[in-house]
């Protein structure tokens, strides 16, 4: 169902010389659906080509309607490490993921299978950033800051974010293929969603995989404290409902790896992201959410507002 589009998205990833403009050549064939894809360039320590994608729901906001709108984010420091390193790295998991994913729903919509709500897809492409020292293995550095990336890949129309990013490089968690985290919201590590494991579970056949996650994952990326990886980084920027999907491996495999990515891993993670967009987004058919409102409303009552978390404080 998704190793087609899986395929054909590393492929054109794969080389010193892609940018925004190659992923808006592979969305051509679907403007006239009501797909939309939107490039910035932005330089700081180096460049990167943020890349947005609307797949626009027949009852989606940008059509009037009052479905929910999912949001899903491609997290990398960037998909090569050229001249270090030849080929594109494990870093690149993420954007492969959310980019595939936009095709398989860009498809689906061009065949007549249309989603109820919205679902917008954020990334960015840079080719050449520099290799991080970090233990236990190498993570890729970032072309521009987080809060850059949270800037142009936030946006406020979501109604929820499902975050993807390669987190191959630690030794807590240890599966093969992919997971989810708990749900972070305003400061908040909630339960984890009962819906999104049943989803899970569905798309892969298996059982469902969590990876923890630690309040130091969910604060400001440049505040000074260790955090997993950027992959909880979204939450920082939105009061939205964020659950992180890792691209995992058994073993600590370096961000700055090249020729360390899986297809077939992949592909599970691009069937999953579609299947939760399918669902979250039409709620007349489906129930999906990713946090109970009451419970936390409830946490709210009791201990107040830990939005403080989600500020970059001296």
């Amino acid at each position: 169902m998704s190793l087609q589009q899986t395929l054909a998205v590393y492929e054109l990833l794969d080389g010193p010389s892609v940018n925004g403009q190659s992923i808006e050549a592979l969305f051509q064939p679907y403007l006239e659906h009501g797909v939309e894809v939107t490039v910035n360039r932005v330089v700081e320590e180096s460049a990167a080509d943020f890349i947005r994608i609307l797949i626009k729901g027949q009852d989606g906001k940008s059509q009037g309607g009052g479905s929910r709108t999912l949001g899903l984010l491609g997290r990398n420091g960037a998909i090569g490490a050229r001249p270090d390193r030849l080929g594109m790295v494990s870093d690149a998991d993420g954007a492969v993921t959310v980019i595939a994913a936009a095709l398989k729903l860009a498809q689906m919509k061009a065949r007549g299978e249309h989603l109820e709500g919205d679902v917008i897809i954020g990334t960015h492409i840079s080719t050449d950033a520099d290799i991080m020292p970090r233990e236990p293995v190498d993570f890729m550095s970032m072309p521009v800051s987080s809060t850059t990336m949270n800037q142009y890949e936030v946006d406020t129309e979501m109604d929820a974010i499902l975050s993807v990013d390669t987190s191959k490089g630690n030794k807590i968690f240890n599966h093969k293929g992919f997971g989810i985290t708990p749900t972070a919201k305003s400061g908040y590590i909630l339960r984890v969603s009962n819906d999104l494991l049943r989803i899970m579970e569905q798309t892969t056949g298996e059982l469902p995989r969590v990876m923890p996650i630690t309040t130091q994952d969910i604060t400001d990326y440049d505040n000074g404290v260790y955090h997993i990886n950027s992959i909880m980084q979204p939450t920082v920027a939105t009061a939205a409902p964020v659950v992180g999907v890792p691209v995992t491996a058994q073993s600590a495999v370096a961000g700055s790896g090249a020729f360390a990515s899986h297809e077939v891993d992949i592909a599970e993670a691009v069937r999953f992201c579609v299947a939760v967009a399918i669902e979250f987004t039409d709620r007349k058919r489906y129930r999906c959410d990713f946090y109970d409102e009451q419970e936390y409303q409830t946490l709210l009552g009791h201990y107040g507002s830990l939005d403080v978390l989600q500020k970059l404080t001296s």
